[in-house]
């Protein structure tokens, strides 16, 4: 039974693919949770304001959080790059839809190029 051998190998790479799963979940958090404590700071008012501020660094304090944890199977590039750009566009994004901030041409080709540039890194081999 030559695959008898091998099974264990195979049983740990499924492992391996279930926790760099687990990886981009915990990665998905830290920008949930980055984007809305980005949100709420600016419902704090420079910090003036009790409810929003406490969203806001509670929030930070679980994207670091999440971000860590999922450093420990995704590479610090790719995570990175992931989690800045992500972040980056669905801010703008929220800016844009709720916050009644103007949509330019100039904002819409920054947000596609942000994706862009987070694409090409991952398929250069960031990860």
């Amino acid at each position: 039974m030559w695959w008898g051998a091998r099974a264990p190998c195979v049983r740990a790479y499924a492992s391996m693919r279930t926790l760099v799963h687990m990886g981009y979940a915990l990665l998905a958090g830290a920008i949930a949770s980055e984007v809305a404590a980005t949100t709420a700071m600016k419902y704090s008012e420079g910090f003036s304001r009790l409810w929003p501020s406490l969203v806001t660094v509670l929030g930070y304090v679980i994207a670091f959080v999440l971000l860590a944890q999922c450093l420990k199977t995704v590479q610090v590039g790719t995570a990175y790059a992931i989690w800045a750009g992500a972040g980056t566009a669905v801010i703008a994004a929220i800016g844009m839809v709720f916050l009644g901030e103007a949509l330019s041409f100039t904002k819409v080709a920054g947000i596609l190029l942000i994706i862009g540039g987070v694409v090409v890194l991952n398929l250069g081999g960031a990860h």
